[in-house]
């Protein structure tokens, strides 16, 4: 699906600002499927094989953007937000588990009709990446993990006051309302900005995109308490057995300034899943810079898929 409009033909690995997707050409990009879950959001862009983009917390898909613009001409690049994240729509009490997350998604891939996908994941969408895999695993062509919770890391030591503050009354208005109404706040390492590695560029519109949706409403305040509570439970240990089985390409791409994952996980990733490619790290980099550096996540994935970036044939 393109962007509408006149075309912008660039080369999808440089950045540029002319032909970006900005905020409100992401939300007029959105589309929702009718689910037995609720109205599940999601955004696609591109043709062929498809990539699958699993968000992390508290963000939605246009954390991948920037992804979606370079490997587009690639893929059908699909990114959808988790139920009690972002724009998807549930009832008051829908089931937000990691695992009814991970059956959520079969779901839209069914709705779709899609049958394979190459999953791109970060942060907890990188937890239900690997939930996915255990539970649909046939439909994961290859896997492609940054920055997130793995095996005995979860959750990991520094998120966990996050989580405990979501066992009393009010986390959104106090975790997410102060970073609204203050943006340079919400840049401070009492912030978002404590998972960036240039937080500075955070932009009004992008903090508004993620955080804006989350105290919509009494029940979305709810909701996403409800996620965050989801959150504690170790539910990766359980199928360490599942991942070791897991024999498709996978490739971990890890920032080494992250306060939340050590890169010793990645290596942990990269000697339990056979067909491991590898890890790259990038130093000094932290939790959400796929978001902030979309062409490493490019590069890294059309190696993984085996695609020339120069030709956009296969190796």
């Amino acid at each position: 699906m393109g962007l509408g409009g006149g075309a912008v033909v660039v080369n999808p690995l440089l950045k540029t600002e002319e032909g970006s997707i900005d905020v409100k050409q992401f939300h007029h990009m959105r589309r929702f499927a009718n689910l037995p879950m609720g109205r599940i959001a999601y955004v696609e862009r591109g043709h062929g094989q498809v990539a699958f983009f699993l968000h992390g917390f508290p963000l939605n898909g246009y954390q991948w953007r920037g992804a979606l613009e370079r490997l587009s001409p690639y893929r059908r690049c699909i990114t959808a937000d988790f139920m009690g994240l972002g724009y998807s729509e549930v009832s008051a009490d829908a089931d937000l588990s990691l695992p009814a997350q991970a059956d959520m998604l079969a779901a839209l891939l069914d709705h779709l009709k899609i049958d394979e996908v190459d999953l791109v994941a970060n942060d907890s969408g990188g937890l239900i990446a690997q939930l996915f895999v255990a539970r649909h695993g046939s439909r994961v062509r290859s896997l492609l993990l940054t920055n997130c919770d793995v095996d005995e890391d979860s959750p990991p030591a520094a998120f966990l006051p996050v989580i405990q503050s979501a066992h009393k009354p009010g986390v959104a208005d106090r975790f997410i309302a102060p970073q609204i109404a203050d943006k340079n706040f919400a840049r401070t390492d009492k912030g978002l900005g404590i998972a960036y590695t240039h937080p500075a560029q955070l932009a009004d519109a992008t903090i508004d995109c993620y955080f804006a949706p989350l105290v919509s409403s009494p029940v979305r305040k709810e909701q996403f308490s409800r996620y965050l509570l989801a959150l504690e439970p170790n539910l990766l240990v359980p199928i360490r057995e599942q991942l070791k089985q897991f024999a498709k390409p996978a490739h971990m791409v890890w920032a080494t300034a992250d306060i939340f994952f050590d890169a010793k996980w990645a290596d942990w990733l990269n000697q339990t899943l056979p067909g491991s490619r590898g890890v790259r790290r990038i130093e000094g980099a932290k939790l959400f810079f796929p978001e902030e550096m979309p062409d490493v996540i490019a590069e890294e994935a059309l190696k993984l898929w085996g695609i020339s970036r120069v030709t956009g044939s296969l190796l």
